[in-house]
This record gives C-alpha cells, sequence and structure tokens, in this order.
C-alpha cells in the first residue's frame, strides 16, 4: 500500500484494517515523508518509483497486487513500466495521470506553508506531528518541486502506458478535483492495456473522506480476480 503526497503509512490505516483478512499487508513512507529526512533530489516521481521497485523486489517472492492512493498511484505505475514482473495487478486512486506545466501550476498554488498555516492550521498541525522530526515546510516546498518538474517533463507518456501490460485498476472520484479535471486521465488510462477505469460517486480527493468499505471492497475484487 503507497500512501500518497504529504501523507504517510498511517493515513492508509483504516483501508489496510479493510483487508488485512485476505491479504497480507505490506507498506513504506516514501523518502521525505512520516519523519524520513527531506531532500529535494529524493523527493521526486522517478525515486519514489525507485523505492517501490526496491521495496517488492527486497519484500516479495511474487508479483504483488499494489494499491497506491494519488502519488503512491502514480510510483507504482512509472515502477511497474520499468519492470512489469513484480506486479501482480495495480489499483489506483486519485492518482493524476495527465502532468503538463499548467496542470501542475493549479496544484503547487495549494502548497504555500504561510497561506495553509493561515486557512487551514489543524492541517497544518496534523502535517506537523505525522512527518516530525522533520520540517513540514521544507516537504510542502519539496512536493512543489516535484509537481513542477513532473509537469514539465511527466515520467509516463501516453506511449508507457500503452506498454504497461500489468491489470490496472483506476478509481477517481466525481468531486476530485486533483485527479478529474476534464478526461485526461481517463483518456491516458484508455491507453492500458489491461485497465479498469471507475469514477466513484460521491468522492473527494482526500483518501479520509472516501467510502472505505467500498474502497476495499474494490481493491479486493480486483486483486483476487488476478489471484
Amino acid at each position: 500500500m503507497l500512501h500518497g503526497a504529504l501523507g504517510s503509512p498511517d493515513t492508509l490505516q483504516p483501508l489496510a484494517e479493510r483487508l488485512a483478512a485476505q491479504f497480507t499487508i505490506k507498506t513504506f513512507a516514501f523518502a521525505g515523508h512520516g519523519g524520513r529526512e527531506v531532500n529535494t533530489e529524493t523527493v521526486s516521481l522517478p525515486h519514489f518509483a525507485e523505492e517501490v521497485r526496491a521495496f517488492l523486489a527486497e519484500y516479495e517472492t511474487a508479483p504483488a497486487h499494489v494499491f497506491g492512493y494519488s502519488m503512491g498511484g502514480y510510483a507504482a505505475l512509472l515502477a511497474a513500466s520499468w519492470e512489469a514482473g513484480l506486479f501482480a495487478s495495480i489499483t489506483t486512486l486519485g492518482t493524476k495521470l495527465d502532468w503538463s506545466p499548467e496542470s501542475a501550476a493549479a496544484e503547487i498554488r495549494l502548497l504555500d506553508p504561510e497561506k495553509m498555516l493561515a486557512k487551514v492550521p489543524a492541517f497544518v498541525e496534523v502535517l506537523r506531528q505525522r512527518h516530525a522530526p522533520a520540517d513540514w515546510t521544507a516537504l510542502v516546498h519539496a512536493v512543489a518541486a516535484l509537481m513542477t518538474a513532473a509537469g514539465d517533463a511527466p515520467p509516463l507518456a501516453a506511449a508507457d502506458f500503452s506498454g504497461l501490460h500489468v491489470p490496472v485498476q483506476v478509481l477517481i472520484g466525481d468531486g476530485d478535483l486533483t485527479a478529474n479535471r476534464g478526461n485526461a486521465s481517463k483518456v491516458l488510462a484508455e491507453h492500458l492495456p489491461q485497465a479498469h477505469y471507475a469514477v466513484l460517486a460521491n468522492t473527494p480527493h482526500p483518501i479520509e473522506k472516501v467510502d472505505i468499505a467500498d474502497l476495499a471492497a474494490r481493491i479486493r475484487d480486483f486483486a483476487l480476480s488476478y489471484s
């Protein structure tokens, strides 16, 4: 299970509990997250994908079913484009597939520590505790740099999606203003050779506001169909 930007394994715990009866759950914190050192060179989509690849190579003896939320889903897809044999299936939720300078700029404007302190102080305190002892503001700036880099040079192009021969379930909420802008993500998902695309009703981007029981059932059914 792979968390999203500014998240940590703890943010996936309610989902993990729903899936623990059918699967052995394994996870880790991406570089810069969950108290790990913040470094702009390692807070990047290619580095996160390499962390996924290395984790699976070290801890799995057979292809694994992988769930990735938001950024974690992109890291999984990128890792699978490098070494598909490590993956039995991938389910993504709220993963932004279409990166461009314009779409990156739309996300980056929300990542201003001073404005966050003024507008969402409770969320800032969550970030402070979630990523201690690392500096949460440094992580916010590093994630903004990650998005700028992804917008300037998307790690995955349409041809990469077309060549990804791993079963992939792409889930996006109908109220997700991060991943569900226009039809670009749907168009890219259609390039996947073994894709199932679904829009979840009454679902925004934050995983804390997702129907976890429904999400767990979708992940379970999809993974078991490829077991």
